[in-house]
């Protein structure tokens, strides 16, 4: 049985759906894109999700094809439609179609896809054995905050680590990791009695992660001390613990970067904790 998907105002088999060929997401990757988690069948951070979306919009001067309501009802169609209790819910925008031109099209027509996966979320092998990842150049543009459909240098980063044995790439740009492929990254560090989580800061390097913001919160309250700050790779290698954070992986470990064990190369206890609190916290917002 086909999932049903949602393209511009239809519902339709995804075999039915189509999207003209002048796209401007297809021919310019002129569009942007949230994916939203779904745990008991509720959207989780949704609200969050859909601020970032119009922050990417504002920045790009695209219009919304609908306004939050409507998106989060089509959501919840979908998800009633293809019966997702635990997977994620993908939406993209685009500026729509247009003849061929690297200008901006006046008063755009956007077009607005969403589709639904099904995929299991809280019980993961890897939060158990931890993730092994490369580092690798950082070579894509620099508005990285900006949470577009151009994600070529991801593709191909996150692919080279799967061809060395690893799982995942984490980008490096002038020594300094900012983030990994499609997560934010942390590093642990022991201060005498303190422990002290570290990511890199906001700006226009990383994607201003939802499930990091959360993840920080979580940390905050539990007692531990929260620096956002740039780390570099060798400070990463010799760091007590790192793990990454993403809507759909929540927190997972990572327990070597490229051939350097990361602490004692297995899951830490922050990592563990601070996962186990994000996924009890979103299970009580499912009701």
């Amino acid at each position: 049985m086909s999932r049903t998907v949602y393209v511009n105002g239809e519902f339709v088999a995804e075999e039915q759906a189509k999207i003209s060929i002048f796209d401007r997401g297809f021919l310019f990757a002129d569009g942007v894109y949230e994916v939203t988690s779904v745990l008991n069948g509720k959207l989780i951070d949704n609200d969050a999700h859909l601020v970032r979306l119009h922050r990417s919009l504002d920045e790009l001067d695209m219009p919304a094809p609908l306004s939050d309501q409507e998106i989060t009802q089509v959501q919840q169609k979908l998800l009633e439609l293809n019966q997702i209790d635990e997977g994620m819910v993908y939406l993209q925008i685009t500026r729509g179609a247009a003849d061929r031109d690297f200008g901006f099209p006046e008063n755009p027509q956007p077009s607005l896809v969403l589709f639904t996966q099904k995929k299991t979320l809280r019980e993961s092998p890897k939060a158990e054995t931890g993730l092994k990842v490369i580092l690798t150049p950082d070579l894509r543009w620099a508005r990285r905050d900006i949470k577009t459909v151009g994600l070529l240098a991801p593709c191909m980063a996150k692919s080279q680590a799967v061809r060395q044995g690893a799982d995942d790439a984490w980008f490096v740009e002038d020594g300094y990791i900012t983030e990994g492929s499609s997560n934010n990254a942390f590093i642990v560090k022991k201060e005498g009695d303190e422990t002290v989580i570290v990511t890199r800061q906001l700006g226009c390097e990383i994607l201003h992660g939802i499930t990091r913001r959360s993840v920080m919160g979580f940390a905050k309250s539990a007692g531990f001390k929260v620096e956002e700050r740039p780390f570099s790779a060798e400070e990463a290698k010799q760091a007590d613990e790192a793990f990454l954070t993403s809507a759909t992986t929540f927190v997972l470990p990572v327990v070597q970067i490229d051939d350097t064990p990361v602490g004692d190369g297995k899951p830490g206890p922050v990592a563990r904790q601070l996962r186990e609190f994000y996924i009890k916290e979103a299970m009580a917002l499912t009701g």
